[in-house]
């Protein structure tokens, strides 16, 4: 149910009747609830545009609003300087609410199906992944589960970095080390990488060394293939394990990297110098843009493939858009990486268009995120400067939360204890991340985090296990709750309206890929069941028919909540 549309739609209809077309009648909800439920925001910019005055407009618009929708509406009253508020009638919202609480989607609808790819997460090879995979993880993974529930035919595309230099330069430092037997943990791998790194800059014998190695590679030498699969491996192995705790829905068949498209990448060279979209200068393959300038503002040259034959992250990508369109016919491409990404992802998509890879109305979306930052406004490290590891983040939060519980019960067995600290550690990480809007920087604040009080996962989950509680204490079995919902109380209504712009949200987030909209509908609908558990008796009410009402309310409460928190990737727990 998205009743700001349904608003909408009657406002701009009654306008098109009187001649004014394409005015986007702006519809909020009203934060002063005695003056309506929603409001026009916009009156009196479409008044200058039909140049009558704002109540002049107003009455017209009552006059001529569809008649269809009309029992929707209680009353609709006028409000200096120039406000439209529109109050919804009660025996309406109370009708939704059935309909939604015999559904098993909470009356949302599937939509038109589109063949959706969303490339998240991307992490290296030979690296434990940091805290600067948090992001990219979860945000594209909601985005993921939600595009899911309305239906759509979601490719989830984990693109890790498992081609290039680096293999070269750790394949040379491995075998200079002699090391026959692979089986190392990761940890000691990327202190491999991190010492080949050192080595390749220091050392030009090692250097050419490892250039030729990832010729190579990239030519299918199965020596280097054996070695590169045997590092794949120990990487995600370990990568697997960190989603399977965030409860990311990403799996082993969702890996995509950039060795996927190895094989396409000598003729997509070929291809695009034959169509004179790339020439050989000095011994390199470069593609020239006139979309994009140098600093000398010339046309921007992007190489495809270097002197000694090696081919860069631009042939790759490019190769990856004609994959995505022409192999898994994507109608949409959605790519969650940082902002330093675009104007390289950008290049690859341009040249994709000139060399007809991919078809003009394609869309893609870079959703693009800022960084995690620490109290002193700078990047989130360690104390000596280096990265944290997103394993160790996530041990930390399981020990504040396990600190937490602890003082606040002691009754539980070691075992719930552990997994209660576990679902409310790593909750409290991804919902801090995800309630944040990820086009800015944000603040990590373990204290905020973690409490039962404000926009936060524990006070999310406790209004969760609230509810749960209640309804374990009613002696009014769920299928005895025949009768239909009444509303009264302004705290019933308000709690009833909250429920039903569910639908509205989970669809503004499937354009935007924005979950901070979720987190924030979420604390809303639960600051708004406990004004609601405040103000009216749930179990105690007098008349059976208000109880089995309350009781409704608070069950389509608690399955919102329920869903709203799996889309963000995050359990529930009925005890706490």
């Amino acid at each position: 149910m998205n009743l700001k549309k349904i608003i909408q739609k009657d406002i701009e209809n009654a306008l098109i009747k009187i001649g004014l077309i394409d005015c986007n009648p702006i519809i909020i909800s009203n934060k002063k609830i005695e003056l309506g439920h929603y409001q026009l925001n916009n009156l009196i910019k479409i008044a200058s545009i039909s140049k009558l005055e704002p109540y002049e407009l107003f009455k017209i618009i009552i006059f001529n609003m569809k008649k269809e929708h009309e029992y929707m509406y209680k009353k609709i009253t006028f409000s200096q300087p120039g406000f439209i508020n529109i109050f919804i009638n009660n025996h309406w919202i109370s009708e939704q609410l059935e309909k939604i609480f015999i559904s098993s989607r909470l009356g949302i609808n599937y939509v038109k199906s589109q063949n959706i790819v969303i490339d998240y997460s991307s992490p290296n090879i030979a690296k434990e992944m940091h805290v600067g995979h948090l992001r990219s993880t979860i945000i594209g993974d909601v985005m993921a589960r939600t595009l899911d529930f309305l239906g759509h035919n979601v490719i989830r595309a984990n693109h890790i970095g498992d081609w290039g230099t680096q293999f070269g330069m750790l394949i040379a430092y491995l075998e200079n080390k002699k090391l026959k037997n692979y089986d190392i943990s990761l940890s000691k791998l990327e202190e491999f990488y991190c010492k080949a790194k050192k080595k390749y800059d220091i050392d030009q014998l090692f250097a050419k060394k490892s250039r030729e190695y990832v010729v190579k590679l990239q030519n299918g030498d199965q020596y280097c293939y054996s070695i590169w699969k045997k590092l794949v491996s120990i990487t995600m192995v370990e990568n697997y394990k960190i989603y399977k705790r965030l409860n990311v829905t990403l799996k082993e068949n969702h890996t995509m990297g950039e060795s996927l498209y190895n094989k396409m990448l000598p003729n997509i060279i070929q291809d695009l110098q034959k169509k004179k979209i790339a020439i050989k200068k000095d011994g390199s393959i470069i593609v020239f843009l006139k979309e994009f300038k140098n600093r000398l503002g010339e046309s921007m040259g992007v190489v495809i493939q270097k002197q000694d034959q090696g081919f860069l992250y631009s042939t790759t990508d490019i190769a990856c858009f004609k994959y995505r369109y022409q192999i898994l016919h994507a109608d949409r491409i959605i790519y969650y990486t940082d902002s330093r990404q675009n104007q390289h992802l950008m290049q690859a998509w341009t040249i994709a268009k000139k060399a007809n890879y991919i078809s003009q109305d394609l869309s893609l979306e870079h959703h693009m995120f800022g960084m995690m930052l620490s109290k002193n406004k700078r990047p989130f490290k360690t104390r000596d400067g280096n990265t944290i590891k997103l394993s160790a983040l996530l041990d930390e939060a399981i020990e504040r939360a396990m600190y937490l519980i602890k003082n606040k019960k002691s009754n539980l067995s070691k075992k719930k204890l552990t997994q209660l600290a576990n679902i409310i550690g790593i909750s409290a990480v991804k919902y801090a991340d995800l309630s944040k809007n990820r086009n800015t920087n944000y603040v990590f604040d373990w204290d905020e985090m973690l409490s039962f009080e404000g926009n936060t996962a524990p006070y999310i989950q406790y209004a969760y296990t609230r509810i749960i509680s209640i309804l374990k204490k009613s002696i009014i079995p769920i299928n005895k709750l025949k009768e239909k919902i009444i509303l009264k109380k302004t705290s019933e209504i308000n709690l009833a309206i909250k429920i039903l712009e569910f639908e509205e949200i989970i669809l503004l987030i499937s354009k935007r890929g924005t979950p901070h909209i979720l987190c924030k509908y979420l604390y809303q609908l639960a600051t708004s069941f406990s004004n609601f558990y405040q103000n009216c008796s749930i179990l105690f009410s007098k008349k059976i028919k208000t109880r089995k009402t309350r009781l409704k309310l608070s069950i389509l409460t608690a399955k919102t909540l329920k869903k709203g928190l799996n889309m963000l990737g995050i359990t529930v727990v009925k005890k706490m």
